[in-house]
């Protein structure tokens, strides 16, 4: 093959290779010239926004007490590592989800006992998803069966269900005077029916045999009547 032909192909595919790369440059400016005052413009206004959605939560908190107050913003705190987190891929996707809609379940209900009380207090709540029972109970209950305001193993008040992007089960933890109060209780009850059960069965009583009424008993010979009649028959 002619040496000069295989030299005229390689320069002709070098050329080729190089106005690709001018175009691919100039491509790259142009994208870049049009995203660049977009994220100049549209940066600081996303920033506004969600500064702004915060600012309304925390004046939608003004309605409550400081310790009502104090366990909303935990939660917006517990929200921004989440976020951040997952921003750096240290958590996965599904663990993402899950965490952001338990505390969605934990505001909600948090903002209903408050406002239903009327006061400045809040249980330690705890929301469940159905496979996190084990985390919580040692014998599990069956979801179905609960009733709102159900005490289950003297620790745990069921408060209701929540639906967050899934349903978890929301419980409030009975603080240590309950706890103790609830064992004691059970206790004193489970002594009472031991007792009854180790008591002695009654002996019933023999019957009485039913009461005879005296009768006079009959006169001996020779003996007088005190009967008038009988007085009368025999005076001479």
């Amino acid at each position: 093959m002619n040496p000069v032909y295989l030299l005229s192909k390689a320069r002709d595919l070098f050329k080729a290779k190089a106005a690709l790369k001018r175009k691919t440059l100039v491509i790259n400016i142009v994208c870049w010239s049009l995203i660049l005052p977009c994220v100049v413009i549209f940066c600081p206004l996303l920033t506004a926004l969600a500064q702004e959605r915060e600012e309304q939560q925390q004046r939608g908190d003004e309605e409550f007490g400081p310790v009502v107050r104090a366990y909303l913003g935990y939660l917006r705190s517990e929200q921004e590592v989440v976020d951040d987190r997952v921003s750096r891929r240290e958590i996965s996707r599904a663990y993402y989800l899950r965490n952001s809609n338990r505390i969605r379940a934990l505001r909600q209900i948090a903002l209903r006992i408050a406002r239903e009380n009327h006061n400045d207090y809040l249980p330690e709540l705890e929301a469940a998803a159905r496979d996190e029972f084990s985390n919580l109970f040692e014998h599990l209950p069956n979801p179905h069966s609960l009733r709102t305001g159900e005490i289950i193993n003297n620790t745990f008040r069921y408060l209701g269900a929540v639906r967050a992007g899934e349903i978890f089960y929301i419980f409030a933890r009975l603080d240590p005077y309950e706890q103790a109060d609830l064992m004691q209780k059970s206790k004193a009850k489970e002594a009472t029916h031991s007792g009854a059960a180790h008591s002695p069965p009654a002996i019933p009583s023999s019957p009485q045999p039913p009461a005879r009424t005296p009768t006079a008993p009959p006169s001996a010979a020779g003996e007088v009547s005190t009967h008038p009649q009988s007085m009368r028959r025999g005076a001479p």
